[in-house]
């Protein structure tokens, strides 16, 4: 009989694509995960990985033993989730992933509330982008994803996973105080073209956001520079390079010589929660919505002076 743990180190291999990003989503060493699998290739008497490179491969024979795994692991949180159900107890592992902004803006007081409140819950916490997470959550590799989508660049929901709407996120241009572009108190997505930006790496959501938003308005952007943090963002802007586009989620106080500037109409990101539809009776599922659900802050979609004064005019 194949041992769950041992499956469990090869699905997060496969789902993960290396034997150090499997350990660090199952809380493991590389060599603790290198160590199960080793004892499942002499359990199935079958090669299950191969070097390539510095890395390794899955063999035809363990990407079939993959798609079995899921479906086992599958069948076992739907087991555990019936009987957590059934306890009424809010414990065991919760793995949550999020975007950076809201890894920062919102996360850290539902992690400290579900901590105190519950302490048999053990929170894991990944960053990750929109794009990685919806598939994590389906895969079942993340138990609970809070995710971000735009108007114009949705973000597809697998089957199987739920989706609850917590909130919008406002945008604003961020652009040196010299600009000349910053004496105006409101901007239009006309104004912000022929100029050099900075957004997050190619293939990330709000990279592909970015890039249509400007097509529709007819440029084909002149995207310069592109670096995962905002703050990194922030300093090549306060540096006179580029223009850009941040949230209000999770930003910190801008620095002297940068400033904000809302853009009217008013470009919002979508913020939500994805889990999977069979863990909806889980405890701990329902206790971290709700907590999401409290947290969440309202500022971030409040509006800038000037543009209530627009809206009213």
């Amino acid at each position: 009989m194949m041992d769950l743990g041992r499956l469990r180190a090869l699905h997060a291999v496969a789902v993960h694509g290396s034997v150090g990003r499997a350990a660090t989503a199952l809380g493991f060493t590389p060599s603790a995960v290198s160590q199960q699998i080793s004892k499942l290739e002499r359990e199935t008497r079958t090669p299950l990985l191969e070097k390539r490179g510095r890395g390794v491969v899955l063999t035809d024979a363990a990407q079939e033993l993959v798609r079995t795994a899921q479906t086992v692991l599958a069948l076992v949180e739907q087991a555990e989730v019936g009987l957590e159900a059934r306890r009424g107890q809010v414990g065991g592992r919760l793995s949550l992933a999020a975007f950076a902004t809201a890894a920062r803006g919102l996360l850290p007081p539902v992690l400290a509330e579900l901590t105190a409140g519950y302490p048999e819950l053990e929170l894991r916490v990944l960053e990750s982008d929109p794009y990685l997470m919806a598939d994590l959550v389906a895969r079942g590799e993340i138990d609970l994803a809070v995710v971000q989508d735009w108007p114009n660049t949705p973000l597809a929901t697998p089957e199987g996973v739920a989706r609850r709407h917590l909130g919008l996120d406002v945008v604003d241009a961020v652009l040196p105080v010299d600009h000349p572009l910053g004496a105006r108190e409101l901007l239009s997505v006309g104004d912000l073209l022929g100029q050099r930006w900075v957004n997050t790496p190619a293939g990330t959501i709000c990279h592909d956001w970015l890039i249509r938003t400007l097509r529709e308005a007819g440029e084909e952007p002149d995207i310069r520079f592109q670096a995962s943090e905002f703050d990194t963002q922030i300093a090549l802007i306060g540096a006179g390079l580029c223009l850009g586009l941040v949230p209000r989620l999770g930003r910190a106080p801008l620095p002297a010589g940068v400033v904000a500037r809302p853009i009217v109409p008013e470009p919002t990101r979508r913020v939500s929660v994805l889990w999977r539809e069979h863990a909806s009776r889980r405890p701990a599922i329902i206790a971290a919505l709700e907590a999401l659900r409290r947290h969440w802050p309202e500022r971030a979609a409040a509006p800038e002076p000037a543009l209530i004064a627009a809206q009213r005019s």
